[in-house]
């Protein structure tokens, strides 16, 4: 049977996770870390393509013998590269401020509707549209998001697959396939597209280890892995930096309610469509406690969930998604602020703030999974909770409280699982995604949160509704 090499990046680390399969158990193992630090390039924040790379190689040399390797990222960054195939400078980073205003200046050539009706993909400013139209690098003649531009370098191969793709708000849900009317939105040439393929596929080698295309967009790897069993009525929660929830679709929903309830449709690995929300997740958590730290106040995360625990609960809510809370910086100040101009107690102690994070993004998820029930016409009994949210039990209980049902906690590697399982599709050593969750089903450890303390939380989710209107 097949060793594959899993690459995970997320947008503070890198990981490479080399996993053994015997026909019926997959064992696994992280082999190499690396931080993911973004840096500045002609004033614009950008990802460190040539370090992250070096690391990628040196984790090969690492690992011993792999028959195959493979990558996943989050979506819509790219790089660009020029006629004669070389990088055009650093990828940027989608939290850098360049899209400011570029959705504005793409609707004076089409309505919001009309964009989201042809490419479905919740309207959001670094999405990969605004982000060609901001575009300020010339002599381009091929974009590659960050999963193709990793194996661009290793084997050459300058194609992408549809769960990368379809986080662009360029991709037609319909013919699955780009649509080549959106990117002239952008100002730039269709050409500069990639061809998209479909994956699981072998597009090339490296040192002799085959270069898989599987589902690059990272949440698209986690649904992989969910362990759910064919025909349940469960949601999911990819929870990292982001929090992406949502269920899987048998069809894109391209309504007018669903875009002004800014959900999203994306590719699935088995393709199935995958309908969701993107909220700000454990990013704020991560931003204050380095605020914290920045301020002497060295806490770890279970530090502060000590301090949250000990505090009054349902004082104060924010939206997770206030455009505020997604630039770096001030996060203890931007809350105060936030709740003293919708009228709320200002929470003053660390424990308080902390708090108000976790409460605000457990009932954001309730709000999320109300808005996809009503746009789907379905019903969910379980919520999948996957990544490195898992960890945290604090907002897994909270979670299963705000929604009113069990939450399955696991895999919490669901992300370089996913990316593994179809890798192991790819080899010819599993036949599909089904066959794969139910090896997940069998082997990894999930925890189930049963809801308590149902009452309080419906009570209080009235109020979280006024504080983010």
């Amino acid at each position: 049977m097949s060793t594959v090499l899993a690459f995970d990046f997320g947008a503070s680390t890198g990981r490479a996770i080399k996993a053994e399969f015997d026909g019926s158990k997959i064992s696994y193992s992280e082999v190499h870390r690396f931080e993911n630090i973004p840096t500045y390039e002609n004033g614009h924040l950008c990802w460190d393509f040539p370090y992250l790379l070096g690391e990628v190689k040196k984790a090969v040399d690492m690992c011993g013998e792999v028959d195959s390797l493979a990558f996943d990222t989050w979506g819509v960054d790219y790089g660009l590269l020029d006629e004669s195939g070389k990088l055009i400078g650093l990828p940027v980073n989608y939290r850098d401020t360049r899209t400011e205003g570029m959705p504005d200046k793409v609707f004076e050539s089409i309505s919001p509707y009309e964009l989201y009706s042809k490419t479905g993909n919740q309207i959001m400013a670094i999405n990969t549209l605004f982000q060609l139209t901001a575009e300020e690098k010339e002599n381009s003649a091929q974009m590659l998001f960050m999963p193709d531009l990793f194996a661009w370098a290793l084997c050459g191969d300058k194609s992408t697959e549809k769960t990368i793709a379809s986080t662009s708000q360029m991709f037609d849900f319909e013919k699955f396939g780009w649509n080549t009317d959106a990117v002239k939105l952008s100002g730039k040439s269709a050409s500069i597209l990639p061809k998209i393929i479909d994956s699981p596929a072998v597009v090339g080698e490296y040192k002799g280890i085959k270069v898989v295309k599987v589902a690059g967009h990272d949440t698209q790897c986690a649904v992989c892995a969910m362990p759910a069993d064919k025909g349940m009525s469960c949601a999911f929660l990819s929870c990292g930096t982001w929090s992406l929830i949502g269920c899987e679709n048998d069809k894109a929903v391209l309504t007018e309610k669903s875009m002004t309830d800014e959900l999203s449709n994306e590719m699935g690995a088995n393709g199935k469509i995958n309908y969701l929300k993107n909220i700000s997740g454990l990013w704020l958590i991560q931003e204050i406690r380095r605020n914290f730290k920045a301020a002497g106040k060295d806490y770890s995360f279970n530090d502060m969930e000590q301090l949250a625990r000990a505090q009054k609960p349902f004082t104060c809510f924010i939206d997770p998604d206030a455009p505020e809370f997604a630039t770096p910086g001030s996060m203890p100040e931007k809350i105060q602020e936030y709740c003293k101009r919708t009228n709320q107690p200002v929470p003053e102690s660390d424990g308080a703030l902390v708090r108000c994070i976790y409460e605000s993004l457990a009932m954001k998820y309730k709000f999320a999974v109300n808005q996809i029930a009503e746009n789907t016409g379905k019903t969910f009994d379980t919520l999948h909770l996957l990544g490195g949210g898992t960890k945290d039990g604090f907002l897994c209980q909270m979670t299963a409280d705000s929604l009113g049902i069990p939450v399955i906690a696991g895999p919490a590697e669901a992300t370089a699982l996913g990316n593994i399982l179809l890798q192991l599709i790819a080899l010819g050593d599993i036949k599909d995604v089904d066959e794969g969750r139910a090896v997940i089903r069998a082997y990894e450890n999930v925890k189930t949160y049963s809801p308590e303390s149902t009452e309080l939380w419906a009570n209080a989710y009235e109020k979280f509704c006024t504080a983010v209107q």
